[in-house]
């Protein structure tokens, strides 16, 4: 079944199918789900509702692209020369995918290009490592050749949220590939589109049917079924840390690998040395870009005492500078949040700050007044100043734009507050002191610390987070090793007789 398209009082709405085996299918059930565009509420599609058969028939298809020739016969160079074909696709395609993905999930226009623009790069450094990988050869005691042999764990399955819709499964998806595995990709219902889509340019550049598929559905329904699927080797999920305890205790009833990039409470620690004016850029850059909905949001801003004040008066100054609009149109900075039910979250935890004892709005706080906008899921970039570790709005992850600034004194003081969270994705530090910046990166609990910088990745360096912030690595080498089971093979060199039961006690240990 390809996209069909049903007719509405605004238009054609296109309905889409499941992606399995290499080709649009339909669902078992005839149910639904709308897909809208949060900067209007206007529905712009219409998807599938994977029920436990359909999970299944997707699970199935990868399971039997992954024992077939097509895939599991294929060299690692001939498989790297395709993956290399399909970052070219998506190169070639990049205009329709930013444009979809922004009608999409909200973000801004010009965010999504610089985003999307990068993806590329991720399969390319992944077809280099399919390449470049290399077993071991390892130095045992007595007469032997030990060596391993890897071999691609199997099916994974990948659970992508809403915020980055394209990014964070191609993080997932790369190594995937490279590595030789297959999967079933289950998105964010808010943000199906572009993962269809792609599914679709692959399939069309060569990529093997069963090798990606994607099952649209709820978390509860959809999500569920994959994530306790028995055919998965590999669970990988992006999302709040409720979702991933859940879905991680689902799939490790069946020992499957997992890799869980979960919530975050970014601190940023700025230190008085610091140029002011970029200290609060990027304070702003941190907090609001994506409409805050990031797990690294720079969200916790500890500011050294003797800057504090003017720091809070610029940035207050610089959130009410934001133009916010439709994320279409290339001169707007801020686009909405992704839902009217995430819009009520940040405005709940707006009235949560006022009513913390000490805490200041100064910028923001409220839906925009602009009627052009009523229709969309807008809040104000928003900052609360004089913000103590005590406070709800210190310690819990929000998810819109939304930003607190508190007071430290000492580098002390500093790293206390900074590390007094639950979560551990990442920090940053602010200083031109060298020596300080290396110190206080090696004291923050927390698996990535940006230095003068923020919200920067690679493909090359690994991602992820401690404590509630979730478990393994995507990017690097640690994401790509992670799709593998290592093999030790050991071979005696000797010719030498061996019979244990006719000396046992004069024998060398066995192990």
């Amino acid at each position: 079944m390809a996209s069909v398209a049903v007719p509405s009082a605004t238009g054609v709405i296109p309905v889409h199918g499941l992606f399995i085996d290499g080709r649009q299918v339909p669902a078992s059930q005839p149910e639904l789900l709308d897909v809208l565009n949060p900067a209007t509420g206007a529905v712009i599609a219409r998807i599938a509702h994977a029920d436990d058969s359909d999970v299944d028939r997707a699970v199935m298809s990868a399971s039997a692209a992954f024992h077939g020739p097509d895939w599991s016969g294929m060299s690692n160079r001939t498989r790297a020369r395709l993956i290399n074909k399909l970052a070219d696709v998506f190169e070639a395609n990049l205009d329709e995918l930013y444009q979809l993905e922004t009608m999409n999930n909200g973000r801004s226009v010009n965010e999504t290009r610089a985003q999307i623009s990068r993806l590329p790069d991720f399969l390319r450094y992944n077809a280099g490592l399919a390449i470049a990988r290399r077993d071991s050869v390892i130095p045992v005691e007595g007469d032997y050749l030990n060596y391993t042999i890897r071999t691609p764990i199997g099916v994974v399955g990948n659970s992508t949220p809403f915020n980055h819709p394209l990014m964070i499964m191609i993080k997932s998806l790369a190594p995937t590939l490279a590595s030789g595995c297959t999967t079933v990709v289950k998105p964010s219902e808010y943000t199906p589109l572009t993962t269809l889509r792609l599914a679709q340019m692959f399939a069309e550049a060569g990529l093997p049917p069963g090798v990606f598929n994607v099952v649209t559905g709820l978390g509860p329904t959809t999500g569920k079924a994959l994530a306790e699927h028995p055919g998965l080797a590999k669970w990988v999920l992006t999302g709040g840390t409720e979702a991933g305890r859940i879905t991680g205790s689902a799939a490790g009833r069946n020992f499957a690998h997992q890799t869980l990039e979960l919530g975050g409470k970014t601190p940023v620690l700025v230190f008085e040395d610091f140029d002011l004016e970029q200290a609060v850029n990027y304070a702003a850059f941190g907090a609001f870009i994506g409409a805050g909905q990031t797990c690294i949001c720079g969200s916790r801003q500890i500011v050294q005492a003797s800057i504090y004040d003017e720091f809070v008066e610029r940035l207050a100054a610089k959130a009410r500078s934001i133009r916010i609009g439709n994320p279409a149109d290339a001169s707007v900075q801020l686009g909405p949040v992704i839902s009217r039910r995430q819009q009520e979250r940040v405005l709940r935890y707006i009235r949560i700050g006022l009513e913390e004892d000490g805490a200041r709005l100064v910028a923001g706080g409220r839906v925009p007044p602009d009627p052009a906008l009523a229709g969309g899921f807008f809040v104000e970039p928003t900052v609360f100043a004089d913000v103590t570790p005590s406070m709800r709005i210190f310690q819990e992850e929000v998810f819109g734009p939304f930003v607190s600034v508190s007071r430290f004194e000492t580098e002390e003081e500093g790293l206390r507050m900074a590390n007094d969270s639950a979560f551990g994705l990442a920090g940053a530090v602010r200083t031109r002191d060298v020596v300080r910046a290396h110190r206080v990166a090696a004291r923050l609990h927390c698996g990535i610390v940006w230095i003068n910088d923020h919200h920067r990745l690679d493909p090359a360096s690994p991602w992820g987070g401690v404590k509630d912030s979730g478990i393994g690595r995507e990017c690097g080498t640690e994401s790509f090793d992670q799709h593998f089971e290592t093999k030790s093979v050991m071979l005696r060199l000797s010719d030498a007789p061996f019979d244990w039961y006719r000396d046992t006690a004069g024998q060398a240990r066995l192990n």
